[in-house]
């Protein structure tokens, strides 16, 4: 319930649909194009983005399957339409349509984990205008987050150069978010993630051990430890920098023994740290328990930690939050539309001539150029219907036909989908230093295209 001017109002129960995770606009643009007749016309709509971030060399394709999801619940039950018709935000003859709406387009788009340039459509949207425009706002919603945390995320696994990185960004972000957070963070590199639902709902491998409070709650910080390795056995992580952690260390070993699975550092200067508690976990004969450190850490920390002995990194905030770019600045643009309603009637591009914010018209199609050692070089879109060469590799791939999903497919695939694209990339892509982005795009006028 919520109170408003001392009434009770029953909040609306709109169940699984995701119909309403859009922007009133979309539907007063239907509306108005119900009225005005071109509501059926044939449209298509691409999602990009002019720029990358600022500096960055690469971006990530992720939260596909999240989108494919969305769409398959985009539905319009009773409770959303009575939300809509008793706030007036559209009129009966739009409700009763959106009462039989179901996306029955097409879509296509680059492949999840995959990785994108400046202006690569990385997804197309075709069907009438109302059912296309309706899908705005949750495509855009889906793919600039999950887009954003996977580019940091890719760019932090590039700088551990193999070690394991943990997503534990869940108590820096909002509740839903840190779940979609989590599973893209997988896609692109991350081992483990802190957060259970991520595991529950995406089948995203889970970590987690103990905090400092648990250290604060028992008598000593033996006790802590001994209550930890009963419960979890001698695998387990202890957490050492509580008090000092010289003590912790040697605590660690004593009650533990030398097969102790690891400790964790997560304060202080962490380089000069590592050091220290390696050469005592030497000391003392566990060689194998393992140097794990958390605390703030973003790219550049981990990419500082390289020649540090490290084994594993925990990463919060940055990356939940983008590492500094918490949006992909992806855009949901018509490029092409109808001249008249059905399916015969001829296409024609369409495009904005804004003033910093033009897009080019036309449906297009993008491949990746690959030199003979394997490497791209060129991120080629073209209008024209695209003929690959022997080297090059197609990008887009079909999400949805005929509003039936066709495109599901697991993490595990998008993530090895996502090391094999990394590859394909030159050397500079890897680098954290500011630059333009590592493939160009090139743009290959191929004439009106009929859809």
């Amino acid at each position: 319930m919520v109170h408003t001017g001392g009434l009770r109002v029953p909040l609306v129960d709109l169940g699984d649909s995701t119909a309403l995770l859009t922007d009133q606009y979309e539907l007063t643009m239907l509306q108005a194009a119900l009225k005005s007749g071109t509501a059926d016309r044939r449209a298509v709509f691409e999602v990009f983005a002019r720029q990358l971030p600022a500096g960055r060399r690469y971006g990530v394709v992720a939260g596909t399957g999240r989108l494919l999801d969305a769409i398959d619940a985009f539905t319009f039950d009773t409770p959303a339409l009575d939300f809509l018709t008793s706030r007036g935000v559209v009129d009966e003859p739009t409700a009763e349509w959106l009462g039989k709406f179901r996306f029955n387009g097409d879509i296509w788009g680059y492949a999840e984990g995959d990785c994108y340039f400046s202006e690569s459509p990385i997804l197309a949207v075709e069907g009438t205008f109302a059912e296309a425009v309706l899908l705005e706002t949750v495509v855009l919603s889906i793919l600039n987050h999950d887009c954003a945390i996977a580019s940091a995320a890719s760019r932090m696994a590039q700088a551990a150069q193999g070690r394991p990185l943990i997503e534990m960004g869940s108590r820096r972000t909002h509740e839903m978010a840190a779940v979609a957070a989590a599973r893209a963070a997988y896609i692109a590199g991350f081992a483990t993630t802190s957060n259970l639902e991520a595991g529950r709902r995406y089948s995203v491998p889970t970590a987690g051990t103990s905090a400092h409070a648990f250290t604060l709650l028992h008598d000593s910080e033996r006790h802590a430890f001994q209550a930890q390795l009963d419960s979890l056995g001698e695998g387990t992580t202890f957490l050492v920098d509580t008090y000092d952690v010289e003590r912790a260390v040697r605590t660690a070993v004593e009650i533990a023994g030398p097969s102790l699975g690891a400790v964790r550092i997560d304060s202080g200067d962490l380089g000069l740290t590592a050091r220290r508690v390696r050469d005592q976990l030497d000391s003392l004969g566990a060689h194998g328990t393992r140097v794990v450190v958390t605390g703030d850490l973003d790219e550049y920390g981990i990419a500082a930690l390289a020649a540090a002995p490290v084994d594993g990194y925990g990463v919060g905030t940055s990356l939940v939050t983008g590492s500094g770019a918490p949006t992909a600045s992806l855009v949901y643009k018509l490029v092409a539309r109808a001249d008249g309603p059905g399916r015969d009637a001829p296409m024609r591009p369409v495009a904005k001539r804004s003033t910093g914010k033009p897009t080019r018209g036309g449906r297009k199609s993008a491949l990746r150029r690959l030199d003979a050692h394997g490497t791209a070089y060129a991120e080629v879109i073209t209008t024209a219907v695209p003929e690959p060469g022997p080297r090059d590799r197609v990008l887009q791939v079909p999400l949805v036909r005929g509003g039936e999903v066709v495109g599901r497919e697991s993490l595990d695939r998008a993530r090895e989908r996502h090391v094999r694209s990394v590859r394909e990339l030159p050397p500079t892509a890897l680098q954290l230093s500011k630059g333009a982005p590592a493939v160009p795009t090139e743009f290959v006028d191929g004439g009106p295209r009929l859809l």
